[in-house]
């Protein structure tokens, strides 16, 4: 019995609790003016490619030629 109870009186106050929450939400739009670059550099793959091959070929340029 005391189960019982105790079951009732944990299902009221988790209704009690949830139950009073307001559920008013006011989005906001926002509008925002972007200047686009329109050249043709790739994906983002390809520009992490260029950016990896110039630090390469900087690297083996600092090492030099063993030839």
């Amino acid at each position: 019995m005391k189960k019982a109870i105790i079951l009732v009186a944990l299902m009221t106050l988790t209704v009690g609790f949830t139950s009073c929450r307001e559920t008013t939400t006011e989005k906001e739009t926002v509008v925002r003016e972007v200047e686009v670059d329109e050249t043709d550099d790739g994906g983002i793959l390809e520009r992490a490619g260029k950016e990896v091959d110039d630090e390469v070929n900087e690297e083996i340029d600092k090492i030099g030629d063993d030839n």
